[in-house]
């Protein structure tokens, strides 16, 4: 069953802010907790659902992956939550995300990774089998050049949070329900940096990074096909207090052609051949998707549909140097028009073969109607 949206799940608008969106998963722990309903499954899967939802959404990394990708981008280890209570580090974090606080174990600290773009390139289908290189102009967050991704003005360097010493964290006490709760949080001043810009850099406003359109070059390998995914490593967003930045994905997408198709590695095509090539046998050329010209031998008596496979000749196969199979299929071609001669010449054939023409309806209606 397909995932609902994570919004959708909370109650909450796209646009909601972290305490909107913390209000509602607080609502919504206290109504499904496993512990207010100890003997409802149903209710057990809801919280599974509404906590997985609250670990992106809260996240503002996370977030951001998923107003871009969806669910997509959480799947096959790309991030994310998988359901469960793989989020919550311990019973005080539990109690943090239903009383306040703001899941201080989960918060990071130190260097944070960037976040992974993905971008849809479609590529011509000969540039696809043979590989190609093309130059994308990505627009990503990139580290200041002017303070080096600190975020002060030069000169300046980011002082030592004082409210909670460059911890990132500071402590508190509640009285619950539970009795008194001992907890951390995310220190407010700092955003949990543990580190103050007190004159920010004018170029990023103190961000350390701006935004930039970078030109990246994609070296395309032959034998790509729809849907493969080419994984461009530091290419994406910048990092986060001195994180390494995240990765580029390049989503491919094949056009079709005009004569060629494929079947995996295979080169497949339709090959005409007229008449009394197909019957006599002969020769023919073929020119594949690299400009390489084949030379195919048509045996004597080749029926239309008829298919010759010729090995090494279709399409690399990824990641290796070897090639598929060109698989051809024999269209043996009727002729539309003939000059009095060429039809005085099949009605001789037609007679030597034993085949009474009607010169009501001409012999070649007739060989068409024999080859279908």
């Amino acid at each position: 069953m397909a995932k609902r949206d994570f919004y959708e799940v909370l109650g909450v608008s796209r646009s909601g802010d972290e305490t909107e969106i913390k209000k509602a998963y607080r609502k919504l722990a206290r109504q499904y907790h496993p512990d207010v309903n100890p003997d409802d499954n149903t209710a057990a899967e809801k919280f599974k659902e509404i906590t997985e939802a609250y670990e992106v959404l809260s996240d503002t990394d996370k977030r951001a992956q998923y107003d871009r990708f969806g669910h997509a981008a959480f799947e096959q280890g790309a991030g994310g939550g998988g359901g469960g209570f793989s989020g919550f580090g311990g019973v005080e974090d539990i109690f943090d995300a239903f009383f306040g606080g703001g899941g201080g174990r989960r918060q990071r600290t130190g260097p944070e990774r960037g976040v992974d773009l993905q971008y849809e390139l479609e590529i011509d289908f000969t540039d696809a089998a043979n590989g190609k290189e093309v130059e994308l102009e990505i627009p990503r967050t990139e580290s200041c050049d002017t303070c080096h991704g600190s975020g002060a003005k030069p000169g300046t360097s980011p002082e030592t949070c004082p409210q909670c010493r460059g911890s990132g964290q500071v402590s508190f006490a509640q009285n619950t329900m539970f009795g008194r709760i001992n907890s951390v949080r995310t220190c407010d001043r700092c955003q949990g940096g543990g580190k103050i810009v007190a004159s920010p850099c004018a170029v990023c406003g103190g961000k350390g990074v701006v935004r930039k359109r970078r030109k990246v070059t994609v070296r395309i390998p032959a034998g790509v096909d729809t849907g493969t995914r080419l994984r461009l490593t530091g290419e994406g967003e910048a990092g986060n207090r001195g994180g390494s930045p995240g990765d580029l994905f390049v989503v491919l997408r094949v056009r079709s052609h005009p004569t060629f198709k494929r079947n995996g590695s295979e080169l497949l095509l339709n090959l005409h051949v007229s008449f009394p090539k197909a019957t006599l046998g002969g020769k023919t050329e073929v020119k594949i998707i690299n400009d390489e010209v084949v030379e195919v031998a048509i045996p004597a008596g080749t029926q239309s549909g008829a298919v010759q496979r010729i090995k090494g000749k279709g399409i690399a196969k990824l990641g290796t140097t070897a090639r598929g199979d060109l698989v051809l299929t024999i269209i043996v071609d009727t002729p539309k028009k003939l000059s009095a001669r060429e039809r005085d010449l099949l009605k001789q054939l037609a007679q030597a073969m034993g085949e009474a023409v009607d010169e009501d309806k001409n012999f070649l209606g007739k060989v068409r109607d024999a080859l279908r």
